[in-house]
């Protein structure tokens, strides 16, 4: 099929037709004879081939433990098996290779020299154990150095020198139409090159939640055909350069039927260098709350100044958008001069930006323009850098609940605190022996499971993160709930 495109399309390019007007003779037409497109993929798909990986994730049997489509409207690629334990990552419990199982397969983006490779974070999520197979066959063990739940990304590293890493291109430059090429592993075939267009930027999934945080908000979309195992791969135009990675597909069977989407490179060019600086991503937000401005809306407000931007409310106190002025009603329509018409757009261009960064604003208030300049701020209110949650800071162990316990109080599961020294277990309340049924009304019954739901809460862009836990002491039998602040 892409060979039938691509000679149909330079046999078109390559004619010229003449048209003459016999009544008088005096009118001569002729069309341009120089090429409309260019459609040669050979040096982009050669040159990227080797700068894409394949990454194989394995798993314990007893951790084969599946979960749903997080966004519950389209199908992330896991590979063959499609499955992903919720087990968190644990570099320091290494299992035996022996014990360990295949339990996904994805694509990779090699970004470094020295073996720093962007990938999906649902592609290296739960692993025990990562395997990054080159195109060149030469295999090596990955450690994860980061990962962003809410943009879908993961940087991990392997040990070797000298490797063939992607140009960066600007993925704003990308136009609707464009040719793209997208490189991976379907099915586990490696190196796959397919071919499409930008069919749209600036996609929204619907992924952000009611309260506000930042998910993927913004994907390139393009029909360039992508399959289980693509997932973490390259989106790369006819020079060769990365402009997204492969992330999603709109799919109702979990194979291509249409339609892929890829984060653009101003979102993973931010998120990889602050995995790789902070080991966390360090996001700036405005402060308030938006929705899209539309017909109906400017009507019943009668705003005739735009047609499109973001309406303005409830703006918090101490954020960005307050030392911007902004107000109840006002419509934001551009960042840093850069046109803003949807959410998408909006979130796009604060992922560009940290907190500290000074960021100017257009916005229209009573359908008259201004603009303000204001330094950005997390979700905290402040632009101090965000540290990854350290699980120590609970300060205390957790123990399996004993089977007396269990028995005399007819438990399946639980967890019991002990050793409780300064931490915020402490300084919630918690004391020695108390029974954790649920943390967030989900049961537990080992450190494991404590450690996931912590890890879980300090992914997300909250802005409070709490551990509520409910139990009893076995001295008592008395109910107790305890809500343990994990800001502090």
């Amino acid at each position: 099929m892409i060979k039938k495109v691509v000679a149909a399309s330079l046999l078109l390019a390559s004619f010229s037709y003449a048209f003459a007007d016999n009544s008088d003779g005096a009118r001569f037409i002729r069309t341009a004879t120089s090429a409309a497109f260019e459609t040669d993929f050979t040096t982009a798909a050669e040159k990227t081939v080797n700068e894409v990986v394949c990454i194989k994730s394995f798993v314990s049997p007893r951790q084969q433990q599946m979960y749903g489509d997080p966004f519950g409207m389209f199908d992330f690629f896991f590979g063959p098996q499609q499955q992903q334990p919720r087990q968190q990552r644990r570099g320091n419990n290494k299992k035996s290779d022996d014990n360990l199982q295949q339990s996904g397969l994805g694509s990779g983006v090699i970004v470094s020299e020295d073996g720093y490779i962007v990938t999906n974070n649902h592609v290296v999520d739960g692993a025990e154990k990562l395997e990054v197979l080159l195109n060149d066959n030469s295999t090596y063990e990955a450690r994860v150095i980061g990962t962003d739940e809410a943009t879908d990304l993961a940087l991990i590293k392997i040990d070797a020198k000298g490797l063939s890493a992607i140009t960066f291109g600007n993925s704003e430059n990308v136009k609707i139409g464009e040719w793209v090429l997208a490189v991976g592993n379907p099915f586990g075939f490696n190196s796959t090159v397919t071919a499409g267009i930008v069919s749209a930027k600036a996609r929204s999934l619907g992924s952000n939640t009611a309260n506000g945080s930042i998910g993927i908000e913004s994907f390139i979309q393009t029909d360039a055909a992508l399959n289980p195992g693509n997932s973490g791969g390259a989106l790369v135009n006819l020079k060769g350069e990365l402009i997204g990675i492969n992330s999603a597909i709109y799919s109702n069977t979990g194979s291509y039927s249409g339609f892929s989407f890829a984060i653009p490179t101003t979102i993973v060019k931010k998120v990889i260098t602050d995995l790789r600086q902070y080991g966390t991503v360090q996001r700036a937000v405005l402060g308030c709350s938006i929705m899209e401005l539309d017909a109906k809306l400017a009507k019943e407000r009668d705003i005739t100044a735009v047609k499109s931007g973001l309406i303005v409310s409830n703006v918090l106190a101490r954020s960005t958008a307050k030392e911007l002025g902004l107000e109840d009603g006002d419509v934001i329509t551009a960042i840093n001069n850069v046109t803003v018409k949807n959410r998408a757009e909006l979130v796009e261009q604060l992922n560009k930006f940290r907190p500290g960064d000074t960021i100017s604003l257009t916005f229209y208030r009573d359908n008259k323009k201004k603009t303000a300049s204001a330094t950005l701020r997390n979700t905290q209110g402040n632009t101090e850098i965000t540290k990854p949650g350290d699980f120590s800071q609970l300060g205390c162990a957790f123990m399996k609940t004993s089977t007396e316990i269990k028995k005399e109080f007819g438990l399946r599961g639980g967890v019991q605190v002990t050793g409780v020294q300064k931490g915020l277990f402490k300084e919630a309340g918690v004391k020695d022996g108390f029974v954790i049924e649920t943390i967030n009304g989900t049961p537990v019954s080992s450190q494991d499971d404590v450690e996931y739901i912590y890890n879980s809460i300090m992914k997300t862009d909250d802005d409070d993160k709490v551990m509520f836990l409910s139990g009893f002491y076995p001295s008592t039998g008395k109910k107790y709930y305890y809500a343990v602040n994990l800001n502090e």
